[in-house]
């Protein structure tokens, strides 16, 4: 798809299509990864450190891992 570069105030502003912004779940003020490569440029979302099962395990450290918790005696239907 093309799409003209603009201006805004002294930088330059590249308009996207509401079907592609819908399509990738670009709203308005979200933050995006420009990461340019040879003769392209690539947009993109910025990965979020944390919300994927990686970034969340990097969290843990030996200060901040508990050991088990005692809850009380089994009821209902978890009791092993």
């Amino acid at each position: 798809m093309e799409t003209r570069i603009g201006k805004w105030g002294n930088s330059l502003a590249l308009r996207i299509p509401r079907s592609v912004a819908d399509r990738v779940g670009i709203a308005l003020n979200a933050t995006v990864e420009l990461t340019p490569r040879g003769e392209e440029l690539i947009v993109s979302l910025p990965r979020r450190p944390g919300t994927e099962l990686e970034g969340l395990l990097t969290c843990v450290t030996e200060e901040n891992l508990h050991g088990e918790v005692e809850t009380g005696a089994s009821v209902g239907g978890e009791a092993w």
